[in-house]
């Protein structure tokens, strides 16, 4: 990890979700969910959090990021699409994200992503990483632009 000391790297780990992860995976999308996506209805949230918790991580491909034990963001893989990727906040800048999409990268091959246009967290960090924009639609729940993302030769 950039920035770490060797100590610090080695307590670092990404590995395959299990159900004993659901709880620390909803603190951080929660808290991430609110940082990037605040122009969305506390309704609308509060759906996708129950969605989130129930369908999407029991079904999607799922890796945790584990710091000293403790389960810090995780990545969610529908096929070679990044249905999500959420980091405690305090954990942005620190080479994790870019970590799990490069995991994700080594397993899936390139990588596409669907992400809201207004999401001023998500989006410089795709666009950082390489994804270029190939489409945009409107999504109907929430009346925003979402805006599909992929690594080139995707």
């Amino acid at each position: 990890m950039k920035g770490s000391s060797p100590n610090e790297e080695a307590t670092m780990t990404i590995r395959s979700y299990s159900p004993d992860d659901i709880e620390p995976v909803m603190v951080a999308w929660r808290s991430a969910n609110a940082l990037a996506h605040p122009f969305l209805s506390d309704t609308y949230v509060a759906r996708s959090e129950l969605e989130v918790r129930d369908l999407y991580i029991p079904n999607a491909e799922t890796y945790v990021f584990e710091d000293g034990g403790k389960v810090v963001g995780f990545i969610s893989l529908v096929g070679n699409e990044i249905g999500g990727l959420f980091l405690d906040p305090s954990r942005h800048g620190k080479g994790i994200g870019k970590a799990l999409v490069d995991h994700a990268f080594a397993i899936k091959g390139p990588l596409k992503v669907e992400v809201f246009r207004d999401n001023r967290v998500g989006l410089p960090f795709y666009e950082r990483n390489g994804f270029v924009l190939v489409a945009q639609e409107l999504h109907q729940p929430t009346g925003q632009i979402v805006l599909k993302l992929a690594m080139p030769n995707c």
